[in-house]
């Protein structure tokens, strides 16, 4: 255990060492060892209470805050959460949540609420602390681009991606406000009409082809959900005879407002600033999907239909730190088995079900942004699981 933690420790000073430039430490961090996961534990695993969903998501919106208003140490705490901690927790202490049965969750579905206007209000605060008359020193500006970065794409975007899947249309509408916001509003099409349809197939533009780097992957995924996304909904809406306003119209102007209201912050600076941390939003997001579906293939029937959507068409990690913090985002096959199912009910499968990353879900993603070190890593993990369902990997 301390041989993970030290691990991981090297890896986080890698990236965060002031003497290096960025490509310096990604070379650094792809000659580090992998750390090796902690054995979870056998016995029955249970619930986590919503009271840790909601401090383990809302946590570092007031550190940042407070960084904001005071600097320092605040905007340290902020960071360090998001960066450091979250794994370390996941590593240092081996635990796998249950999963609840209620059906309905009022009080998970406030925690959405509350998350999403609480991003709303925290990208134009941070281009402010970052662009504008704030006080703070260049360094603590990093410090809270970067946390509020990580914040957005971690916990504002599974947020987001759960209230763009509920039934009331108040709750898709902040869902995809928040995606507006960063810039990428088509998010709240592409993944349910295209998405979820085409998972784990060439049809799918998020799903990653085995030996695809992310940096391949990404532009593909952004140019194909796009794209797809308003094809999907241009014969939805032809399908169903409406003649309101197309989303991406929506979409587009609202992503205008939202730069138009960083330059108001801060003039010109503003702009980049909030353009800056939608980018780096966005390619957290994408960060996942092309994590969560590496190499998974479905089979196509004789008939040239896709078979169903099932547990084997996604990676899964067990980690609880990180699974609070991302509302379980990480128990992902049950998530396009059942997309209406709330997120405090979502299962994880066994690992004879469904692919299983050793690692926590920010870990994995800080790994594919070192192509070599990614393809090293996952290959025992992706041939394992070919061993056991090879019809539900890549050729």
């Amino acid at each position: 255990m301390q041989s993970a933690a030290s691990d991981i420790m090297a890896v986080a000073s890698a990236m965060n060492s002031p003497k290096l430039s960025g490509m310096e430490s990604l070379l650094r961090i792809s000659r580090s060892p992998v750390p090796d996961p902690v054995p979870l534990p056998t016995e029955p695993a249970r619930p986590l209470p919503l009271a840790a969903f909601a401090t383990a998501s809302l946590l570092p919106l007031p550190l940042l805050g407070l960084g904001v208003a005071f600097g320092g140490l605040w905007l340290w705490a902020g960071f360090l959460y998001m960066a450091i901690l979250t794994i370390l927790l996941d590593q240092l202490i081996p635990l796998t949540s249950g999963h609840t049965e209620d059906s309905e969750f009022p009080a998970a579905d406030l925690l959405l609420i509350t998350l999403g206007l609480g991003a709303l209000t925290a990208l134009p605060l941070a281009v402010w602390g970052i662009a504008g008359e704030s006080g703070l020193s260049l360094g603590e500006r990093t410090l809270l681009f970067f946390g509020t970065g990580f914040w957005l794409g971690q916990v504002g975007h599974p947020a987001a991606h759960e209230l763009i899947h509920r039934p009331r249309r108040e709750h898709f509408r902040l869902g995809a406000a928040f995606y507006i916001a960063i810039l990428f509003g088509q998010h709240a099409s592409a993944h349910r009409l295209v998405h979820h349809r085409y998972v784990a197939s060439a049809e799918d533009p998020n799903t990653a082809r085995l030996g695809e780097s992310f940096y391949r992957f990404a532009p593909r995924a952004w140019k194909g959900s796009f794209l797809q996304g308003l094809q999907a909904e241009t014969t939805l809406r032809q399908r169903a005879s409406q003649f309101g306003l197309h989303p991406y119209i929506a979409y587009m102007a609202g992503s205008l407002a939202a730069l138009a209201l960083g330059a108001a912050i801060a003039g010109p600076t503003g702009l980049l600033v909030w353009l800056a941390l939608a980018l780096h939003a966005q390619s957290q997001i994408l960060l996942s999907d092309y994590v969560q579906h590496y190499g998974l293939l479905r089979t196509r029937r004789p008939d040239g239909k896709l078979e169903p959507v099932g547990p084997a068409h996604s990676w899964n990690t067990a980690h609880w730190f990180t699974s609070a913090m991302m509302l379980n985002a990480p128990r992902h096959s049950d998530h396009h088995v059942h997309p209406s199912r709330p997120f405090p009910a979502l299962h994880l499968p066994g690992p004879d079900q469904a692919p299983r990353l050793p690692w926590p879900m920010p870990l994995a993603c800080a790994m594919a942004l070192a192509p070599r070190v990614w393809r090293k890593a996952i290959r025992p993990h992706l041939a394992a699981w070919r061993e056991t369902r090879p019809q539900d990997t890549a050729a």
